[in-house]
């Protein structure tokens, strides 16, 4: 009796679209967006380029829409569940997994900072979808802050954004982020969720 050897079902290959999108995504951020024109994103996906035109209207399109599908990945890993710990551990979270992501050797900082700053286009339609993952990452911080008993939360997750994405330039320059990035966050929100008594004699003389 012989046995029959499992047939190996061929992994599909991805579809043009997928593919294109996928160049970008490397592209874009390993070499920015400007160095990367059409021709070189047809020749990494394999595809023609009247295939891409056939998906896209046109670089700035495949740009934001590459932003917009990649962009939930991105997030993903710095954003702790809202029901996982304190709200100062889950924006330290945020911290210490940018120093984890940028220990590796392909890290190039924020892809969303950078896209929108090398466009120099506020309008530029993956300017808007970058600064919508930025405002997501505020919004996160001003969640944490107002659970925390923050007296002003919306100011707290501007401070703490700013504060990521310096740390995340930095990160891309040197290769790593400093310990004190961690630090510094840590500071930050402890100070604007610490309760804050005014004396008694403050209150009576109006100073």
């Amino acid at each position: 009796m012989t046995t029959a050897t499992p047939r190996t079902i061929p992994t599909p290959k991805p579809k043009p679209r997928d593919r294109v999108l996928a160049a970008a995504a490397r592209l874009f951020v390993r070499e920015g967006v400007n160095a990367v024109g059409v021709d070189r994103l047809a020749h990494e996906a394999e595809v023609s380029k009247r295939s891409i035109y056939q998906h896209f209207d046109g670089k700035d399109a495949i740009v934001a829409t590459m932003l917009q599908e990649y962009g939930p990945q991105v997030v993903a890993g710095y954003f702790a569940s809202e029901q996982e710990g304190t709200p100062r551990e889950r924006t330290l979270h945020v911290f210490e997994a940018l120093h984890e992501a940028a220990r590796v050797s392909d890290f190039y900082g924020c892809p969303f900072v950078n896209v929108a700053t090398e466009l120099r286009d506020r309008a530029h339609p993956a300017a808007v979808v970058a600064r919508h993952f930025k405002e997501e990452l505020t919004a996160y911080f001003e969640r944490q802050a107002a659970a925390a008993g923050a007296r002003d939360p919306h100011l707290v997750g501007v401070q703490l954004t700013l504060l990521f994405d310096g740390a995340s330039a930095s990160a891309a320059m040197r290769g790593g982020t400093p310990e004190a990035a961690v630090q510094a966050a840590a500071q930050l929100f402890d100070a604007a969720t610490a309760s804050v008594t005014e004396p008694a004699t403050a209150r009576s003389t109006g100073r």
